[in-house]
């Protein structure tokens, strides 16, 4: 029996909603809530949210066997709490950040998450009630809004750099977290210089560690070059090229790359609490996408191209070679994913998402020309091996809506860039799948080879897991799953570190 055999004998016995008695005599400590009367939804369980606890399994039941050479902590990050006080959160987005540590061990797997202590969540949570303005929920503010820190709910992503996990949240500082109990222990503001800028939730980081992020903020841009151990060695704050959300970007040899999408916003309306940030927004396809090359070696040297708009949040990386840039994103055709379907996922509705497809750029420097290729699969959250951030890589991950009608990522994929070539596993309806990363081989200099790890939401069971693939021979099925006894809200993104 293969492993896809083996697994679809575990799905196949998996249609009762109640948890098996083994996972009920694991050690946890804390519990999932039961479900919120202002949703209810069990497909889509993981948007009830938390009520601001903390959890804990000690074991988690394994399925398969766990690799001997993978070992360390998978860190994620992701909104936790939509509720308070009887009201809800219009928006995905707006959920205070809860961090998950998935600890791969000798022992097996141990899952422990904790809310970020943020300003923000320790005050409306003594106050049972939301006090200041989300991005996707006009909230008129309850207490005085001092700097953007004060919305930071620190939600997106979760790295280890130095001695600490740093929680990130695009609008904001990032808060320092302990990485063994993941309690919080404070903003990061580089020695107070650079206090309250934005910190983007899509650092990249270089083989070699190094490390570079950026913000955004009304117009403006700042850019960081930090070292492996977290030290501010550059930082420069520039006008954009246009007024718009980032979200992410890439890094090649000798350029930071974005992507700034043609979105305006109506910030009357935002200062009057008539409509959040979301809401705001205006899509302006006429203007194109605005294509910002950043020299590493010295940031004022800046280059505007442009290209047909289309709406971009995750890239998987870029390479450039004789002065042509490539790199890859997922795109869609415009804001509709934000301010229509999330908005309609959060009130408990099921809605079909638009799709999102592998798109490759090309970059000619020489020439001033940009060029834009699509594939027709509907994927997201694409990554790379950590090896080959930044210098050309062959192989893209993505997880992947891989079974005709899935209305989820249910699937992995992992592209060969070289041939087209794809490699697929679906994992069925029902199953949900967040963003996977790879996990080098201890010893292997081969790209690719490696385990793909990442999480995922069994609606039938209403329990998260977390799963363990061969990252070269994906169609073969997963090597471990990892179930825990409770579900968990959904993550966005995160890093494993060996």
């Amino acid at each position: 029996m293969n492993r896809r055999h083996f697994f679809n004998s575990l799905t196949a016995a998996a249609g009762a909603a109640a948890l098996p008695s083994t996972l009920l005599a694991q050690p946890v400590r804390g519990a999932a809530p039961q479900a919120s009367p202002l949703f209810d939804n069990r497909a889509r369980t993981p948007l009830r949210g938390w009520h601001g606890q903390d959890v804990h399994c000690e074991s988690a039941l394994i399925e398969g066997k766990l690799p001997a050479e993978l070992r360390g902590v998978f860190y994620r990050n992701g909104p936790g709490l939509f509720e308070r006080g009887g009201q809800r959160y219009d928006h995905w987005f707006d959920g205070d950040g809860l961090v998950h540590a998935w600890r791969f061990t000798d022992q097996g797997v141990s899952h422990r998450a904790r809310f970020v202590k943020t300003a923000k969540f320790k005050a409306e949570q003594e106050a049972n009630e939301f006090l200041y303005p989300a991005f996707g929920t006009a909230i008129r503010p309850k207490r005085p809004l001092r700097s953007n820190d004060s919305m930071n709910t620190a939600n997106t992503s979760a790295v280890r750099l130095g001695d600490h996990v740093l929680a990130l949240w695009e609008g904001g500082s990032a808060h320092r977290l302990d990485p063994e109990t993941l309690e919080t222990r404070g903003i990061v503001d580089f020695g107070g210089a650079l206090k309250g800028l934005p910190f983007s939730a899509h650092p990249k980081i270089e083989p070699d560690g190094t490390f570079w992020n950026f913000g955004t903020l009304f117009g403006k841009m700042v850019v960081y070059h930090l070292s492996p151990t977290g030290d501010l060695k550059r930082h420069a704050v520039f006008e954009m090229p246009a007024s718009a959300m980032v979200h992410d970007f890439v890094v090649t040899e000798r350029h930071l790359v974005f992507l700034i999408p043609p979105i305006g916003l109506d910030m009357a309306a935002v200062r009057a609490g008539q409509k959040s940030m979301i809401g705001a927004m205006q899509w302006r396809a006429a203007d194109g996408i605005k294509v910002l090359i950043v020299d590493k070696d010295d940031f004022s040297k800046r280059r505007v191209l442009e290209m047909p708009a289309f709406m971009v949040f995750h890239f998987g990386n870029a390479w450039e070679r004789d002065g042509v840039i490539r790199l890859d994103c997922v795109k869609t055709q415009d804001l509709a994913i934000m301010n229509e379907w999330m908005p309609r996922l959060m009130r408990g509705e099921e809605a079909r998402e638009a799709p999102s497809q592998a798109t490759f750029v090309t970059v000619n420097l020489n020439t001033g020309k940009v060029g834009v290729e699509s594939r027709s699969e509907d994927l997201e959250f694409p990554r790379v091996d950590p090896r080959v951030v930044a210098r050309r890589n062959r192989y893209v991950f993505y997880p992947v809506a891989a079974t005709r009608g899935a209305n989820s990522l249910d699937g992995v994929m992992r592209l060969d860039t070289e041939t087209g070539k794809t490699d697929v596993a679906a994992m069925g309806n029902g199953i949900s799948l967040e963003e996977h990363v790879l996990v080098p081989k201890p010893g292997s200099s081969k790209e690719g080879e490696g385990w793909l790890v990442g999480v995922g939401f069994d609606a039938a069971r209403q329990q998260s897991f977390a799963t363990v693939w061969d990252a070269m021979r994906l169609s073969s099925g997963p090597v471990a799953i990892a179930r825990l006894p409770y579900w968990t809200p959904y993550c966005f993104h995160g890093h494993f570190h060996a």
